[in-house]
């Protein structure tokens, strides 16, 4: 893992970074960079913002460097949970909050994650999360379903989550066995930890985070439902790549799915 040095953002340490795991998305990332970096301006206190390049092969660096990241980071494994690691390790924030390169976040999520962390009640977190647009019945159903469950169970989705930056370290950070639900899991770990320190976890409601309905389009409905279905049966599928190609396979420009990096692990 390697990264560049800071070219934007505090030259002290910030109260607050913002990691943005990113493989293959220089067309998203100036649409969430520039949200994100409207949602940071509208703060009081300084923050940095992280892109980490997770081995790449388009211009996702070049493009998280013109559109406003403080910092990249390579890692070179192309995995989710690792991803997020990588940035954490590099943050210097007391305060981390993780956003998805297709999610675009509005001042009103960042500021009430911040204020909820401040008020040193609150252990980590999340947001609900609609669609930018139609996801068709499947993804509408999904989302009722997701915000059911996000709001009972006290889990974060992974397109946006907060958290302490010692609740975290704590915890073990991200589970590098998984990949796919970390985000799942470190909810849960987050929740355990804040009940022994007397804090909570909650998930915000006031204004949800805007996400791409990408995925719906680049797989069938059908083939959405029996992922999900099959995953929450079968949860030690979560430790190999192969069974979540959902969440690392998308179509290429000729519409072919993409094959994963040879180097990646699992």
């Amino acid at each position: 893992m390697s990264t560049a040095p800071p070219v934007h953002g505090p030259t002290h340490d910030p109260e607050y970074s913002v990691v943005v795991p990113a493989y293959n998305e220089a067309g998203e990332l100036p649409a969430t960079l520039a949200a994100l970096r409207a949602a940071m301006q509208a703060e009081t206190g300084d923050g940095e913002c992280i892109v980490v390049d997770n081995n790449s092969d388009d211009a996702t660096a070049e493009t998280a460097l013109r559109h406003g990241a403080d910092r990249i980071v390579f890692e070179p494994v192309n995995q989710i949970a690792r991803a997020r690691n990588a940035g954490a390790a590099v943050a210097r924030g007391r305060f981390l909050v993780f956003v998805d390169a297709d999610t675009r976040i509005s001042p009103q999520v960042l500021g009430g994650a911040l204020r909820a962390l401040r008020a040193e009640a609150v252990v980590g977190g999340g947001a609900l999360v609609r669609f930018e647009d139609d996801p068709g019945a499947v993804g509408r159903f999904g989302i009722r379903l997701w915000e059911w469950i996000s709001r009972s169970a006290g889990i974060a989705a992974g397109s946006f989550l907060f958290c302490r930056r010692d609740a975290f370290d704590a915890v073990g950070g991200f589970d590098e066995r998984l990949y796919a639900s970390e985000e799942v899991r470190l909810s849960h770990r987050l929740k355990r930890e804040g009940r022994r320190r007397g804090m909570r976890f909650t998930v915000l409601t006031d204004a949800p985070v805007r996400t791409s309905a990408r995925k719906l389009r680049w797989h069938s409905g059908p083939r959405v439902v029996a992922y999900t279905f099959f995953l929450c049966v079968m949860p030690l599928a979560l430790r190999s790549r192969r069974l979540c190609g959902f969440w690392y396979k998308r179509p290429s420009r000729h519409g072919r799915r993409k094959k994963t990096p040879s180097n990646r692990a699992g």
